[in-house]
């Protein structure tokens, strides 16, 4: 199993599944969800519609229609209150979730947002913490999976992830 940075646009990337930071409607938004929707074209969100929104924590996969991936896991990510409220078990089940739906799709490679970074506040480097924590003990007993890409858009998230996947 390899574990990756890449730094850019994680709506570019040639995989078998992106995974979306997604409100809970699933019908797009700003960030990342926002530019996955506008990249994919209006037909995910068609499909979107059709699954009932996502509570926090769970994972749902569409087609990827227009992007370079096959498919879209849509995670909803917790908004962050200090700490106290479960968010890092919460961020800890998006990354969980989305890796078991891939497995259970047989899909080979995933790419990674930064989760709940953005407009819900999550501190980088913790919630960076839990990303690679919990794909690195996935990866262990994965079966189909070979490829954990974490697509980080901004400076601060590169040297994060840069480091923490050099501590291996």
């Amino acid at each position: 199993m390899k574990l990756r940075l890449d730094a850019g646009d994680i709506t570019q990337l040639y995989v078998d599944a992106i995974v979306n930071a997604a409100k809970k409607s699933l019908l797009g938004g700003g960030g990342v969800d926002g530019a996955i929707h506008r990249a994919a074209g209006s037909e995910l969100l068609e499909e979107c519609k059709t699954l009932g929104g996502c509570e926090t924590g769970e994972a749902k996969i569409t087609k990827g229609y227009d992007l370079p991936a096959k498919h879209v896991i849509h995670t909803v990510g917790p908004v962050w209150h200090g700490g106290n409220e479960n968010e890092a078990e919460l961020l800890a089940s998006c990354y969980l979730n989305s890796l078991e739906l891939a497995e259970q799709q047989q899909l080979r490679s995933i790419a990674f947002p930064c989760i709940s970074t953005g407009v819900y506040g999550y501190p980088k480097q913790q919630a960076a913490v839990i990303a690679v924590n919990v794909c690195r003990m996935f990866a262990n007993s994965a079966e189909s999976l070979r490829e954990i890409i974490f697509s980080c858009y901004d400076d601060e998230s590169v040297s994060i992830y840069r480091q923490l996947l050099a501590d291996s």
